[in-house]
């Protein structure tokens, strides 16, 4: 059976309309369909590694409202363990506005509600799971004093850590030292090493400065480019595979997810990112956060099937 990963993050409700292109300040666009799906970067990469043939618990909070009981019924449909998501009578759940143009680029806001309130309380009474699983996966829609509670129960109990640092804010040099695997976007990658990336050598700099501070491998996700590795073991570029985006909201959660998957099931860490790369792929071709999280079999299938690009 696979490690045990326990996701520890966000669960938001999505709300989704698809535009032409995404309007500027002060500017009102007709917009195209509009769909409401289950979202938040710690529930779709929980169900993303759920898919990818993790062994998935997640620990969240949700509030006792209508779009809270929506995410808990699809958690259940997928199979997601949801004993430890903690229902909050008093803050409502987290929704996202997301516009989505024509070339799948996306533009999202979010309102955290309850995800504001999952707190160091909280981790306390969940110290069991943590401290016994194999993999923790962590992102950045929590309070920064979780997270870093978080890694420091992990960190004590040789858990693998993998932080996806999103959104983008600063981080201590003491909780990047608790990291095993830190899965940046361009954007995270700028800020926590202050290198501007605007190309694959660019991104190998800034990659060196993180895993100089102590971090034992550093993946920074390149969007159509693929994912660039640096660790002892392995630097380069690992690329994408070409398919027709539709939307990207979920790409980088999908591929956190598939990641942690990956390596749950003893992937060597070139091999995971390149399982998580073909997860990612097939999450652009369909629209959705949640949704579009592929099935491990698809995934193999791509990897059997798939050139890359």
């Amino acid at each position: 059976m696979s490690k045990k990963i326990v996701v520890l993050g966000s669960s938001n409700t999505d709300m989704i309309i698809q535009v032409k292109k995404i309007p500027k300040p002060g500017e009102t666009v007709i917009g195209g369909k509009f769909s409401i799906a289950a979202g938040g970067k710690g529930a779709n990469q929980a169900v993303a590694a759920l898919r990818a043939g993790g062994n998935v618990t997640f620990v969240s909070r949700i509030g006792k409202d209508i779009f809270g009981n929506n995410s808990l019924k699809g958690f259940l449909e997928d199979g997601l363990n949801v004993e430890n998501i903690f229902i909050d009578s008093e803050e409502p759940s987290g929704v996202a506005l997301i516009f989505v143009d024509e070339k799948g680029e996306n533009s999202i806001a979010v309102a955290p509600g309850s995800n504001s309130k999952l707190l160091p309380g909280d981790i306390n009474r969940k110290l069991k799971i943590i401290s016994e699983a194999d993999i923790l996966l962590m992102q950045l829609e929590i309070p920064l004093n979780t997270i870093e509670y978080a890694s420091e129960i992990a960190f004590e109990n040789n858990v693998k850590i993998i932080l996806n640092p999103a959104p983008a804010q600063r981080l201590s040099d003491k909780l990047l030292r608790r990291i095993s695997i830190i899965t940046p976007n361009e954007t995270e990658a700028e800020l926590l090493s202050g290198v501007q990336i605007t190309n694959v050598k660019d991104a190998e700099k800034a990659a060196k400065i993180l895993f100089e501070k102590g971090i034992e491998s550093v993946i920074i996700t390149l969007g159509s480019k693929g994912a660039f590795v640096f660790s002892e073991i392995f630097k380069g570029l690992m690329p994408s595979y070409k398919v027709q985006a539709a939307d990207t909201t979920a790409a980088g959660d999908v591929f956190n997810g598939a990641l942690a998957a990956a390596l749950s099931q003893d992937k060597e860490l070139k091999d995971a990112v390149k399982f998580a790369n073909a997860a990612a792929a097939l999450s652009v071709t369909k629209l959705g956060a949640q949704t579009s999280a592929p099935y491990k079999e698809d995934i193999d299938k791509m990897l059997n099937n798939k050139i890359q690009n």
